[in-house]
């Protein structure tokens, strides 16, 4: 080991390797890459430390003049990159080192100058690192190590991309060790491509995780998870804990219940800016903080001195992260505690996650009042103070109070004293309780009273409850059961309460106008409540049987109609001798609706090509009468329009407008309008519009030989069809 390195190990007080620390610095690997799993405290940092110094500083004791990095250490989180830059800055102080750290959430100009006056070794998260070196004042030429601590947080946490960029662009010279909790087949495949004949060092041994943490699962009722926890940190008082929640809501709302308590409290989550997390850490390295709430995101890396008890008030989703959070105490041989709170319906996914992790937690209940209020007591006769040198000034006001007040007052006043400064305990539900189920309300001596108003006048006890509360002082749980009767209603309250409510009353007894109240003797007879109110005579349909007639006579509305057989419809059927479309016909199954233009399931191109046929039948349209036109004229499909201005618009199909009847001349139906050849066949129909107006086909497509100024026939408007009307005329819009 160089010297100065171990100079600072003994000032700091290391008188023996870890046994990764021992593993990392043999010197039969002090040029290879390295694949390291370590369990979580066990000095990951002071090892890589130590493993990258041969290959930094060779065989000289001490770092030139600072330039380009030589050593590149990259870090999940900023907690954990400022914690390994404050570790490495004591083991490298003798060797005058310079490091910078490269972390976001911090200024850039400043770490972009700390980079341009040079640095030995540079501390930082991967997406920092990746903006700095794509800006170019991060040059990694020179580099010599690169370190990934916590490479599997990394992948996790989706830095997959940004560390591939990262070993890509540093020299294929470099030394690359891996130091991570666990190697998952990620964290191998990365190995594989990045790392040339890595040497694989695993110090975890055996199955036991976390030999010097005590785990414990408390089974506590649904309501009591947030008084274990209390009680936790009361019954541990002088001691520093964290705990742990899944949420920033959680944390949020933890932290101030706890604040509330009188615990000294700080949290720390993803929402916090880094001078907020930096401020909660120092508080709880300083003592100024006992608790500290907060996210996974400090469930890596972070170290907290005199650390001893870890909670999880929420469960952790997965080993990984249940050996994480554990790992915050229990570190560098000290003991810890890491305590589940476990309601009854996470007991199963609590005992699958502590099997996968190969875990052996004691099952226990959370510290009870009486036990603390005994902790409490150890507590205060075990305190140093009553070893202490009494002063003069002291034995003086001693004497004093002893004056004035017997011994046994003094020491209970101190008593009280004592425990003014902590919080009182919280009275904890056995843990296989469940919430009680809805019993009736007993009151001992009741008697009854009677309403005057019930079902019939909608009597509700949602409003007769205010009304005798307000009305007879009482309060509710001087009033039991209410019974709406249907034109009364019980009520029960206690008999202590009932002469008071009568009096209230007074001599006619009247809560409010229209209704009175009077006592009874006894307990009243309750009618069967009945069913929902329907009109009398009628009886519920008996499914399968025959359907009878409402009690007025009136059809049933969800009885079909029956047709009558001298019905027309019928009579038109049935007349002359049928064809065989007829029978065909009277086979099929019949339609509800009579076949009616506009009804049944009808289109309204069928709808609009019998409209043409009844047009071309008119007495306007030829010389033809209407019967025959009628019997003879057919409909001819739409023929192509040819070319012109408005080819684009009339190759879509036509589709006539819904709800115009047959005779509305406002736009033309049949055949489009193209320009006719020769002269037009049939006479004009309807008014000639006015001058000016589009619609005014008489001036664009006039025959020749006819005078502009010839006065044209008024031409007779034909009739509507039965039932029908003419709309109005519409001019284009």
């Amino acid at each position: 080991m160089i010297t100065p390195l171990s100079e600072a190990l003994a000032e700091r007080g290391y008188d023996k390797l870890t046994p990764v620390q021992e593993a990392v610095s043999a010197p039969d690997i002090a040029t290879s890459d390295l694949l390291v799993s370590a369990q979580t405290g066990s000095g990951k940092t002071v090892g890589f430390g130590l493993a990258i110094a041969p290959t930094l500083l060779g065989d000289a004791l001490s770092f030139g003049p600072a330039a380009e990095p030589l050593a590149l250490v990259v870090a999940p989180t900023r907690e954990l990159a400022f914690q390994v830059k404050r570790e490495l800055d004591w083991l490298y102080a003798r060797t005058g080192a310079v490091l910078a750290s490269c972390v976001g959430g911090m200024d850039v100009r400043q770490e972009r100058r700390a980079l341009e006056r040079g640095a030995h070794i540079v501390v930082g998260t991967p997406g920092r690192l990746r903006d700095h070196i794509e800006r170019g004042a991060l040059d990694l030429g020179y580099l010599s190590a690169v370190v990934l601590d916590e490479a599997d947080e990394m992948l996790d946490l989706g830095f997959r991309e940004d560390l591939e960029f990262i070993l890509g662009v540093a020299p294929e010279t470099r030394r690359t060790l891996l130091f991570s909790a666990t190697v998952p087949p990620m964290i191998a495949t990365l190995a594989q491509q990045f790392q040339r004949d890595a040497k694989r060092i695993n110090t975890v041994t055996g199955t036991s995780q976390h030999a010097d943490i005590a785990y414990q699962a408390m089974r506590v009722a649904a309501s009591d998870s947030e008084h274990a926890i209390f009680n936790m940190l009361r019954f541990h008082h002088d001691e520093s804990a964290i705990v742990f929640a899944n949420t920033r809501a959680a944390v949020n709302h933890l932290t101030a219940r706890l604040s509330n308590r009188g615990f000294a409290t700080v949290s720390l989550s993803g929402e916090l800016s880094q001078s907020e997390r930096s401020h909660a850490l120092q508080a709880m390295r300083d003592g100024r903080a006992r608790v500290c709430v907060a996210t996974d995101v400090a469930a890596r890396g972070i170290d907290l001195p005199n650390l001893s008890l870890v909670i999880h008030a929420d469960l952790p989703t997965n080993t990984e992260t249940l050996l994480h959070r554990s790992g915050r105490t229990g570190r560098a041989g000290r003991k810890g505690i890491s305590a589940l709170i476990v309601p009854p319906k996470a007991v199963k996914r609590a005992e699958r996650l502590l099997k996968w992790a190969k875990i052996s937690a004691d099952w226990i209940a959370p510290p009870s009042a009486e036990e603390i209020q005994r902790q409490d007591e150890e507590r205060l006769l075990s305190d140093p103070v009553w070893s202490q040198t009494v002063t003069v000034e002291e034995a003086d006001f001693a004497s004093k109070l002893l004056e004035r007040h017997a011994p046994e007052v003094i020491a209970a006043a101190y008593l009280r004293l004592y425990q003014a400064r902590y919080a009182a305990p919280e009275e904890l539900l056995p843990a296989d309780t469940k919430p009680a189920a809805r019993a009736e309300r007993s009151f001992g001596p009741s008697r009854w009273i009677s309403l005057s108003v019930g079902r019939e006048e909608r009597a509700e006890p949602r409003w007769l409850l205010p009304l005798l509360c307000r009305a007879g002082n009482l309060d509710k749980s001087d009033i039991g059961a209410i019974r709406v009767q249907d034109s009364e209603t019980f009520v029960e309250l206690t008999e202590a309460s009932i002469e008071g409510f009568l009096s209230a009353l007074g001599a006619e007894g009247e809560l409010e106008k229209g209704i009175a109240a009077r006592a009874l003797d006894g307990e009243p007879e309750f009618a069967a409540r009945r069913p929902a109110s329907r009109p009398e005579g009628r009886k519920p349909r008996e499914y399968g049987g025959e359907r009878k007639p409402r009690h007025d006579g009136a059809p049933r509305r969800d009885a079909a109609p029956k047709r009558d057989a001298a019905s027309k419809w019928d009579g038109k059927r049935d007349a002359g001798p049928k064809s065989d479309d007829a029978r065909k016909w009277d086979a099929a199954p019949r339609r509800d609706a009579a076949p009616k233009w506009g009804a049944g399931p009808k289109r309204d191109a069928d709808r609009m090509q019998g409209d043409a046929v009844k047009r071309r039948a008119s007495p306007m349209a030829g010389k033809a009468s209407p019967s025959a036109a009628a019997e003879t004229v057919s409909v001819k499909p739409r023929s192509k329009p040819k070319g012109g201005a408005m080819d684009d618009k009339r190759k879509a199909p036509f589709k006539p407008e819904r709800g115009r009847a047959p005779g509305f001349k406002g736009k033309a139906q049949g055949k489009p309008q193209d320009k006719p050849k020769g002269k037009p066949q049939g006479k004009p129909q309807g008014k000639p519009a006015a001058a000016g107006d589009a619609r005014d086909v008489s001036k664009r497509f006039k025959p020749k030989g006819v005078d502009k100024g010839a006065a044209k026939p008024q031409q007779k408007r034909a009739a509507p069809r039965p039932g029908g009307y003419e709309p109005p005329r519409r001019g284009k819009r």
